[in-house]
């Protein structure tokens, strides 16, 4: 649609203000005029539902090419949509080959073309021996680069020893693009229960400690260099005080958590739920709780899905073995019912999702003079949630690659009832375009 207008008596126009009526002029795919008062004739009146922005991914494995049977482009931007994504960045592992060269980046955005229904773009990988890559892959259009403190899980990604990172880091300083680290650092295992099915079993191989002395090491390292740093999913609430310190300081440190580790809590994860797994691990209900005091403070910066789906014989869901199982959780498609799910039950104001899922994940990846906002002049990415439903995950409206989801049967509140890509409709209602309208960013 070329030209409309849109209405709500609940808009996001801010992230510190409550929602509030406003008209949205849009025109050739983009935000032509923000008008607070309302009109009789709209093209589309949406009520008291809420109009938001467009929700900005960073953080999401595709897996495509090489994995694709994990999942693909097609299939998650169809979830991503539904879920009011507008925008996601495609972590360049667990595709084979991951994005770690200017081939490998040509390659994945071969795999990408004409299969997106929502625009995407790119993260390069920082992995040993390919500093020489870093800068043609910064001028095809990456993101910044994802760098593994441990091993990552797959022999094709091979993580980074503190000189090598240090070296990445200067190199992406003067590149002006982020780091983002997989901030763990092998340090042994605590005493645990030795049951392979038992969660605490899994919980102790991978100590908070391991987070907080990572996460020191690349704010020593950002201090040295000047490199912009993000860490990822964030799980342990005992690095929230060097992260603070490192914020106080004035160094440019960003954090990230996710939804899963704001909803679930180590204590009630049963023996043998591998859906459940993860790395860094879903940790105790008292972690649980000071990371949303962390998100609140603005300590913790954005809140991010880390979609790492696999096959279900993957996740060993016949043994529920923690072991033996894969580490990764999918969610692309209810980050946003399950986030608000719980600021709702939190009594936190629905405004603050939009610094946390729009805003500043657009200013990670560079993006924030196109997408995150609704603003004149920005795309026209635009999503309608009825906060106020409530529902149940049901198997059968899971559009992810594959079903396997620890929210399956979770009741959630807040739904996503349409979604505009530029001003074009991507999903209305359980329905999709007959080709897909997503673009590379």
């Amino acid at each position: 649609m070329r030209e409309f207008s849109i209405q709500s008596r609940q808009v996001l126009l801010e992230s510190r203000t409550p929602p509030r009526p406003a008209l949205i002029r849009v025109k050739e795919g983009k935000i032509e005029g923000v008008l607070e008062k309302l009109v009789n004739d709209p093209t589309f009146d949406l009520g008291d539902n809420l109009l938001m922005p467009g929700i900005v991914e960073t953080h999401a494995h595709i897996n495509e090419p090489g994995r694709t049977e994990w999942e693909g482009f097609e299939t998650a931007t169809k979830a991503a949509a539904a879920g009011g994504i507008t925008t996601i960045v495609d972590m360049p592992l667990n595709s084979i080959p991951p994005t770690t060269s200017i081939d490998s980046l040509r390659k994945k955005n071969q795999a990408a073309s004409g299969k997106c229904f929502i625009d995407y773009g790119f993260w390069g990988g920082l992995v040993r021996d390919n500093l020489k890559e870093l800068d043609p892959m910064v001028d095809a259009g990456v993101c910044g680069f994802k760098a593994f403190l441990i091993d990552s899980g797959v022999p094709e990604f091979a993580w980074v020893r503190e000189a090598e990172l240090r070296a990445g880091m200067e190199k992406l300083a003067r590149l002006r693009v982020p780091l983002l680290a997989h901030a763990e650092v092998d340090l042994g295992p605590e005493d645990g229960p030795q049951d392979p099915r038992a969660y605490g079993h899994y919980l102790a191989t991978r100590p908070p400690k391991w987070e907080v002395e990572a996460i020191r090491l690349l704010v020593r390292l950002c201090r040295e260099t000047g490199c912009a740093v993000h860490i990822v999913h964030l799980s342990a609430s005992d690095a929230l005080c060097d992260i603070a310190a490192a914020k106080k300081e004035g160094l440019p440190v960003t954090v990230e958590t996710c939804p899963h580790y704001l909803t679930f809590s180590a204590e009630n994860i049963p023996e043998g739920a591998t859906s459940f797994k993860c790395a860094p691990p879903i940790r105790g209900e008292k972690n649980r709780e000071a990371l949303w005091k962390g998100l609140e403070q603005g300590v913790i910066d954005l809140v991010v899905s880390d979609h790492s789906p696999c096959t279900p014989s993957l996740k060993r869901l016949d043994s529920g073995n923690f072991d033996q199982a894969w580490g990764g959780i999918a969610g692309l498609q209810f980050s946003l019912s399950v986030t608000w799910s719980e600021m709702n039950r939190r009594g936190i104001p629905l405004e603050r999702i939009a610094a946390w899922m729009m805003e500043r994940p657009a200013k990670l990846a560079g993006l924030e003079n196109r997408k995150g906002k609704i603003a004149v002049g920005l795309d026209a990415d635009l999503v309608e949630f009825d906060s106020r439903t409530e529902f149940q995950v049901a198997e059968g409206e899971v559009l992810h690659r594959h079903r396997l989801t620890p929210y399956l049967n979770r009741h959630l509140k807040g739904r996503v009832t349409r979604t505009w890509l530029r001003g074009e409709l991507v999903f209305d209602r359980g329905n999709f375009p007959s080709a897909p309208l997503g673009k590379e960013i």
